[in-house]
């Protein structure tokens, strides 16, 4: 009887702490390290970005009022096209490998790339659609605003 009270005890304890670790990760605020232009593409370094395509879509539009006002993003082209890159910022900059980092050309070398590691993709198509690229497809918003799966990757 002692031995299956310990094995509920220990499976308790290991539940309520994932779950502590689930609720730390989803409440954790997102910090935008920096924000990089080159015309109407921008590179948004992140920390702490939600881990569900659902969390990230809903981030944006939390945040893209805040984006814009803030950092300027999305910079439009004259037709209207834009796309926004958020990528984790890991390990922080790093300098060129010369293959498969993103380097930066509005930093000074040699301590201005990252590692390829992206996180999300919002941009628009030619009838002003927003569309996202997350990890199991891409979305794209209807003129009613519902969003629609319009791929897997």
């Amino acid at each position: 009887m002692c031995k299956n009270k310990k094995v509920i005890f220990y499976l308790l304890l290991f539940f309520c702490i994932a779950l502590s670790y689930i609720l730390w990760l989803t409440l954790r605020p997102v910090r935008i390290v920096e924000v990089h232009k080159d015309g109407n593409y921008s590179s948004v370094l992140v920390k702490n970005f939600p881990i569900t395509d659902k969390g990230k879509i809903e981030w944006w539009f939390k945040n893209k009022d805040m984006l814009k006002k803030k950092y300027g993003i999305p910079t439009p082209d004259s037709d209207g096209f834009f796309e926004v890159i958020f990528w984790y910022f890991g390990d922080g900059y790093k300098e060129t490998d010369g293959y498969d980092y993103l380097c930066f050309g509005d930093m000074k070398p040699p301590i201005n790339c990252i590692e390829k590691d992206k996180a999300f993709t919002v941009w628009n198509d030619r009838s002003k659609h927003i569309l996202f690229g997350v990890n199991d497809g891409f979305y794209r918003t209807k003129e009613n605003g519902e969003m629609v799966k319009i791929k897997d990757k």
